[in-house]
């Protein structure tokens, strides 16, 4: 599944905008002395279906928000996962599917023609115990009556030969959104992982592949008994218990994936494993490092926020999409709570009565 001429294209003008955008912005911070704050009701940081529906949705209650789309964060372009995807077929309005790289083209289109301010730095620091708010990116400070918080969470990743020359090519870290794809139907897939996030993967492939193996470093799972019970009572699951995954092998350069060595760790033997697809089951780091402990977050590290909102542990400030979601990790429930903090922020500047700030 190579990505298509057109996303590569995408990403090749994306990175001409954001050289502009960049030298821009470095030219116009260069001649204020000092660096004068700009100012806006709310400042949304992030750059996937989360960030650009709150972008709109303010944009649409005439709030004049300010995006910082980030550079490379993550080492992931602007528009976050959506980027390191090829066929997007699960999201609605799409009925023929829709390649990653485009559809987060259409997201920021979208925002700017409502009037969303986009910058396309990476937030550094962020200082939320002071109000106005103020978010620092390499170039641009801001100070913001609200801010939206919906930077991601990127996917783990192990790597060994072949696991970069086969992603996006019958490697991925998404069961729920790739594995449906032609390519992965009635071929056998491996799963690497010994969580519940494994178990749940493996599980839905058993829809798709013909056979599923779960590749697991150690004798035993740490998956829930419930969710453990599942995939081993599944008879197209097959555990490889003690062992790792030494190589992905394919046909030819650009062919797709076609086998994994694996050794067991125990016996020292390493065994051809034909498979049509691999994915990486092994959890997700959100994106939560700038904020340097400003806000609360759970015990694995997304932002903690209030049961059915977009509310977390500072008044004023808001999370939505991956970043504060460990579950569903969907375009579309990140593009709705995008919606939900939006709406949240709306209701937020009306209780405290902040009207009059503006973009500069």
């Amino acid at each position: 599944m190579p990505i298509s001429s057109f996303t590569k294209h995408f990403r090749k003008a994306l990175n001409l905008i954001s050289a502009t955008t960049l030298s821009t912005t470095t030219a116009a911070a260069a001649s204020m002395e000092p660096l004068t704050p700009l100012k806006t009701r709310i400042c949304i940081i992030g750059s996937g279906p989360a960030a650009h529906t709150a972008a709109i949705y303010a944009a649409r209650a005439e709030l004049k928000p300010l995006l910082f789309e980030g550079w490379m964060a993550n080492d992931i372009a602007p528009g976050g996962q959506l980027t390191t995807t090829t066929d997007v077929e699960n999201f609605p309005g799409f009925p023929d599917g829709i390649m990653g790289g485009e559809l987060t083209e259409k997201f920021r289109n979208q925002s700017l023609r409502f009037g969303t301010q986009i910058f396309t730095e990476t937030v550094t620091k962020v200082d939320f115990q002071n109000f106005p708010f103020r978010v620092y990116a390499d170039s641009v400070t801001v100070e913001a009556d609200s801010v939206i918080v919906a930077t991601g969470a990127v996917a783990k990743k192990l790597t060994f030969p072949g696991s970069v020359d086969f992603w996006n090519r019958g490697i991925s870290a998404c069961a729920v959104c790739d594995g449906a794809a032609p390519i992965f139907r009635n071929k056998p897939l491996a799963v690497i992982g010994g969580g519940d996030s494994a178990m749940e993967e493996a599980n839905f492939l058993t829809k798709y592949g013909s056979r599923v193996y779960i590749i697991h470093r150690r004798g035993e799972f740490r998956a829930s008994k419930i969710m453990q019970s599942k995939a081993l009572s599944n008879e197209k699951i097959e555990v490889l218990w003690n062992s790792v995954v030494e190589e992905a092998y394919g046909e030819g350069e650009a062919g797709p994936l076609g086998g994994l060595r694996v050794k067991d760790r125990v016996s020292g033997e390493v065994r051809d494993l034909k498979v049509s697809g691999l994915f990486f089951a092994i959890g997700h780091e959100p994106a939560t490092k700038f904020l340097d402990g400003q806000l609360e977050l759970d015990a694995d590290g997304y932002v903690a926020t209030n049961p059915g909102s977009t509310v977390t542990s500072v008044k004023g400030v808001f999370a939505a999409g991956d970043v504060q979601d460990k579950k569903y990790r969907q375009a579309i429930t990140a593009a709705g709570s995008g919606c939900m903090a939006a709406l949240d922020a709306e209701h937020y500047l009306q209780e405290v009565g902040v009207q009059q700030g503006k973009s500069d």
